[in-house]
């Protein structure tokens, strides 16, 4: 009991102190629909051509299922995993992946992402949040990681 303790102290200590403790944890709630998780798609992808981003985009549910997905036109092959794997890491994962991103950076404690399964330490995922629970998890890929970001951020925004 007493180890139980400590550990739970001790593990505690170490999330305050690495800047990856939320105030609140979120829970899940239902999965995302498909009419939410088109709609985010879409302005997703709106986001991608005003800029000519050739992106993957996709839509995750709470458990890491392909809900929707759309690649543009001229989007390396490799995205089309990429938007997924960060679309799961930000909903399984319940943060989204620039934390881990900047985790990893700092070094230290922020490299045990790199053990963690579905830990997909590039910005472009994002979880999606309806009344204060995860539903799902949006992930972007196929330019640099902040603007992989921006699209994500923008077909998060149409659910708003």
């Amino acid at each position: 009991m007493r180890f139980a303790r400590m550990a739970a102290t001790l593990g505690g200590i170490a999330a305050l102190a690495t800047g990856f403790a939320f105030a609140q944890v979120l829970q899940y709630g239902p999965n995302v629909t498909i009419e939410q998780a088109r709609k985010m798609v879409a302005a997703g992808a709106a986001e991608a051509r005003k800029n000519n981003w050739p992106v993957a985009i996709a839509v995750v549910d709470t458990a890491g299922q392909l809900v929707a997905f759309e690649r543009l036109d001229q989007t390396q092959t490799a995205s089309t995993l990429i938007s997924q794997d960060k679309a799961v890491s930000s909903a399984m994962l319940r943060r989204p992946t620039k934390v881990l991103q900047d985790g990893l950076a700092a070094g230290g404690a922020g490299l045990r992402f790199l053990a963690i399964r579905h830990a997909m330490p590039v910005e472009g995922g994002l979880p999606i949040v309806v009344d204060g629970k995860i539903v799902g998890g949006i992930g972007v890929s196929g330019v640099t990681s902040e603007q992989d970001g921006m699209v994500a951020a923008a077909g998060l925004a149409a659910l708003k």
